[in-house]
């Protein structure tokens, strides 16, 4: 019923525009209030506290049929669209990741691209993180929720002593940043729809355009800068953000250790990249090479997903590089995809002192993330991760070449679709859409993005036995 809720804004930009698009987002509504008050009817009778398993079975069907309900207006306003190709979209937009089966974008009705890009809005922080909010007020608590939805580490951390508030201060944030970007681009000369597109798709780290060009197509260096500013500020924790806020200081940044990582990883990566094209001749001077490698690493080292140019006919290093950051880069409490930066800078702590211990067996050697232990069954955590998301990335890619994908364009979609960064390399490249793979190839990385953005063991865990047992 709040999904429904959502669709006012396309709806009224529909009128206002006559786009001819109006009927389809009035029977979407109709339709999802409707599914959503049979729902409540008949569970209404029904009050007690949600348990650990409650929680997380509610974000992943929440997530899964929440996508299926968000297609209905793509598949109405778009006739020749199939469900397959339309639920991926939608996926693509709930999980910010970017990826799209659409051409034609610059001659779609306008409400439907803001339909697409609020989508990616929403689930930049969580549909259901939102939830936190509400559930309290129909007489469940939301701290599994919050628990199962939120990404990486920011799980435990409180930012206020109800978690209620907790959500309502992270969505505050968004809303805000979200507003200043909205603003931000209608004065670097973007149309007020072009204007609402971004500013939704860039806080969500989505990288969803209203122009097939994507970002290019407006070829002006005053939007790629704003749009490089706000990318790097939804790559950082938003509880981080708060607390800058609150403290009136930047202070909270420094004390961060995935920020100051973050912005070094991403500045020295430019900085490579545009000397590599620079060496390589690929752009005429160092100044041109600099600007596109600056926008276009950005863009997908936080799993933005926009393009300023075609990066697939860079020499192979360069995406391939941009590709890795994209993996990893973007910080815990983002809106980011990946594995974060947090885990990598544990990981890389950890394989540190098994390197010290080498030399110095009986050494004592604490892993230290900004001056604190990190106890050592959160370092197993780490690894069991990373070692799932490992094997779920190279069967993700044998399942894609099996279905006769060719090797680059299969194991750039698998990065792109579980890291939630969209455009890879090929067949996907930034130029490229998804249309053109085969139904069954869709839905592996329809799975792969889903599994990507609910951080694999929240979607994996429903599939044990233990799970369904009483």
């Amino acid at each position: 019923m709040v999904m429904s809720l959502w669709h006012l804004l396309p709806l009224a930009i529909s009128v206002g525009l006559g786009d001819g698009a109006a009927h389809d987002f009035i029977a979407s509504m109709a339709l999802n209030c409707a599914a959503g008050y049979i729902l409540w009817l008949t569970t209404r009778r029904f009050r007690r506290e949600l348990k650990p398993r409650d929680g997380i079975a509610l974000v992943v069907f929440g997530w899964v049929g929440g996508a299926a309900f968000a297609s209905v207006p793509l598949l109405m306003a778009i006739p020749e669209l199939s469900l397959t190709d339309a639920y991926f979209e939608t996926v693509s937009g709930l999980t910010a990741s970017g990826g799209t089966v659409l051409v034609g974008l610059d001659d779609l009705p306008a409400s439907v691209n803001v339909w697409r890009a609020e989508l990616q809005w929403l689930g930049g922080l969580g549909v259901l993180v939102l939830a936190v909010a509400i559930l309290p007020l129909l007489g469940v608590g939301g701290r599994q929720i919050y628990r199962a939805e939120t990404p990486g580490p920011m799980k435990d951390a409180r930012l206020t002593p109800r978690i209620t508030e907790t959500a309502k201060v992270l969505w505050t944030v968004y809303a805000v940043l979200t507003l200043a970007c909205f603003f931000a681009y209608a004065a670097a000369g973007m149309s007020w729809v072009d204007a609402l597109v971004h500013a939704f798709t860039t806080m969500g780290l989505g990288g969803f355009s209203s122009h097939d060009a994507s970002i290019g197509y407006f070829d002006s260096p005053a939007i790629e800068a704003v749009s490089i500013t706000f990318m790097l500020i939804a790559g950082v924790n938003f509880a981080t953000h708060f607390r800058v806020w609150h403290e009136r200081s930047i202070l909270p940044y420094r004390r961060d250790p995935e920020v100051m990582t973050f912005i070094a990883l991403m500045l020295g990566s430019v900085m490579l990249i545009s000397a590599y094209l620079w060496v390589n001749g690929v752009y005429p001077n160092f100044a041109t090479a600099m600007r596109y490698a600056l926008f276009n690493t950005i863009s997908v080292g936080t799993t933005t997903g926009y393009a300023a140019d075609d990066y697939n006919l860079w020499p192979l290093f360069a995406p391939l590089w941009i590709l890795f950051l994209g993996t990893f880069a973007a910080c815990s409490g983002s809106t980011g995809g990946g594995i974060k930066m947090i885990r990598a800078i544990v990981l890389y702590r950890q394989i540190y002192r098994d390197l010290v211990r080498l030399l110095h067996p009986s050494a004592i050697i604490p892993v230290k993330v900004a001056s604190q232990r990190i106890p050592d069954d959160v370092i197993v955590g780490v690894l069991a991760f990373f070692f799932v998301w490992t094997a779920t990335l190279i069967i993700t890619m044998l399942l894609l070449v099996a279905t006769g994908l060719d090797l680059r364009t299969a194991s750039s979609a698998a990065v792109a679709c579980l890291s939630n960064i969209g455009p890879g390399l090929h067949g996907v490249g930034p130029t490229a859409t998804y249309g053109d793979l085969s139904d069954v190839q869709t839905w592996i990385c329809t799975a792969a993005m889903l599994l990507g953005r609910l951080e694999l063991f929240t979607l994996l865990v429903i599939f044990t036995p233990a799970f369904w047992r009483k």
